[in-house]
């Protein structure tokens, strides 16, 4: 596959899950002070008078839409959206023809029109007028204003770890809802680790019956029936969100170890490892034995035994057939137990077995360096703003080679790293601790030299759990870091939009605090950002 049509066929099989595309950002007329975020491609907030929520107020239009903007409203300011009468309306409407995920907002004192492109961009039309409605007194408005907007980048991700921590099915649902308020469209679940297994296969039953226990600290493990997964997936979708599973190997696989001993090598117990055990507690690894601590890079399939490839081929084509979305992601990332050479050629077997299946290959961006990886496969980049060690150049190659890349740079929109002050929670090994701003302060086009934009297939900002116990925590760590994600996924390039400064960030984010508090959001309350009380 030629690279200009491996771009055609990333970009329409995403389309076709999310409903998802760029378009060019336009200018906003002026600087205001609406809380919007991520900042739209245009605002303009006009002179007339706002339009005013009372118990009179209707909602007509697409049921879907309107259920989520009755959803808003109600959270918000505790007022229920009448269905019918002759009250003033919020008007939710779908018009094809614009850029996909698109959508337009018009208020004035008699109405509000929320115009999408399509399904996706009402929904993120109506999570804008959520985060535009403030108080006026003893009542409720919404500033008029004329928003026209669409996204930058078509993959808008978050990651959540759920191997070193298991998290409930209802923990991954208030995430996903989290997630999509923001208008961030795609779930990467991190499904497996040395720490534990976490996806039910009834190829590889083994893989729960014995695997799946444990978590980091010696804490209760857990796994998701296939149930419990179609079910993630169902309401993933319904807020316009892609699941993308992830099965890390031939590192990051103790676990596949647990339940097919035959198919892993000896762990190789490096420095690193003993300095991890050390700091941070736990025994060593041992074959056979589950393992509880923090440390990486010492376990490895074996990559010369045909039936590795036997277990690879099981253990994606039925997770292929329990995922509607495009991609299915292979990890590739810290194998320090696997020779170069191996690792190569394991990546690339693994690549084609995940592309001969129908789907796009993700990898993390390690694997861009193997000469014979499938020509769709996209690469992850997780090396810092300022690329070191030719973690850049690996990257590149996935461009090379076709494919796009997604960018999460570490030590910018890893949710986990600690904050400079406040809670406890969270790691530092990613020139940490992570402030807001320096979370916020980085521009996507320019982490990867040699690269163009359309090279850039998306954002997604990473949130490991070695620390991450409870949705609480997820809550703390993630908020308000993952709003600094999003806007750059979503809005326009830096310097190209009066509000893509750290200064009307802090600000519009800010005003969001008694939004997020209303929908039960436990955002870490950052002294960085003045934050609006009411």
């Amino acid at each position: 596959m030629n690279r200009r049509r491996g771009r055609a066929v990333a970009a329409a099989v995403l389309a076709a899950a999310v409903l998802a595309g760029c378009a060019p950002a336009a200018q906003n007329g002026a600087t205001v002070s609406l809380a919007v975020v991520p900042a739209p491609a245009s605002l303009v907030q006009t002179e007339a008078a706002p339009f005013r929520l009372t118990a009179s107020t209707r909602v007509t239009g697409d049921a879907d839409a309107a259920a989520a903007a009755s959803a808003l409203v109600r959270a918000r300011t505790g007022l229920t959206l009448a269905a019918g009468g002759d009250g003033p309306a919020i008007a939710l409407r779908i018009e094809r023809g614009g850029a996909a995920e698109s959508y337009r907002l018009q208020v004035d004192e008699a109405s509000v029109v929320v115009t999408g492109a399509d399904a996706a961009g009402l929904f993120y039309g109506v999570q804008t007028l959520g985060q535009l409605i403030r108080p006026d007194g003893d009542a409720w408005i919404v500033p008029a204003a004329e928003i026209d907007d669409a996204p930058r980048f078509a993959y808008r991700g978050v990651m959540l770890d759920v191997a070193r921590h298991f998290h409930s099915v209802e923990t991954v649902k208030g995430y996903i809802d989290r997630a999509a308020g923001l208008k961030l469209n795609a779930l990467h679940l991190h499904l497996s680790d040395d720490q534990g297994w976490r996806i039910q296969l009834h190829s590889r039953p083994a893989l729960t019956e014995r695997a799946s226990a444990t978590a980091v600290g010696g804490d209760e493990g857990g796994f998701y029936s296939k149930d419990d997964y179609r079910e993630i997936v169902a309401y993933a979708a319904s807020r316009h969100m892609i699941v993308v599973p992830e099965i890390d190997m031939p590192g990051h696989t103790h676990a596949v170890g647990l339940a097919y001993p035959e198919l892993v090598e000896e762990p190789v117990i490096s420095d690193h490892v003993r300095d991890t055990a050390r700091e941070y507690g736990g025994d060593l690894p041992e074959n056979g034995t589950p393992y509880d601590g923090m440390a990486v890079g010492f376990s490895s399939l074996k990559i010369h035994d045909e039936a590795t490839y036997d277990f690879v081929s099981d253990v994606f084509g039925e997770l292929a057939g329990m995922t509607p979305g495009p991609y299915l992601h292979l990890g590739g990332d810290e194998a320090l137990g696997t020779p170069d050479e191996d690792f190569a050629l394991f990546v690339s077997r693994a690549s084609q077995i995940i592309a001969d299946l129908g789907k796009t290959p993700i990898a993390w961006h390690e694997a861009g360096s193997a000469a014979g990886l499938a020509d769709s496969t996209i690469g992850q980049y997780w090396g810092f703003v300022q690329p070191t060690e030719g973690m850049d150049e690996k990257a590149r190659g996935f461009v090379r080679n076709g494919g796009q890349l997604i960018l999460s740079p570490a030590d910018a929109i890893y949710l986990d790293m600690k904050y400079p002050t406040g809670p406890e929670l969270g790691l530092t090994w990613a020139n940490g601790p992570t402030s807001v701003q320096r979370a916020y302060d980085w521009e996507p086009s320019a982490i990867v030299d040699g690269i163009d934009e359309s090279d850039v297939l998306g954002v997604e900002a990473p949130l490991w759990s070695e620390t991450i116990r409870t949705a609480a925590d997820l809550d703390t760590m993630a908020f308000p870091r993952i709003a600094a994600a999003a806007e750059a996924a979503w809005s326009p390039a830096t310097g190209r939009s009066d509000l893509r400064t750290w200064e009307s960030f802090r600000e519009r984010v800010g005003a969001l605090g008694p939004l997020w508090t209303s929908l039960g959001i436990g955002f870490h309350p950052s002294g960085e950002i003045e934050w609006t009380t009411g």
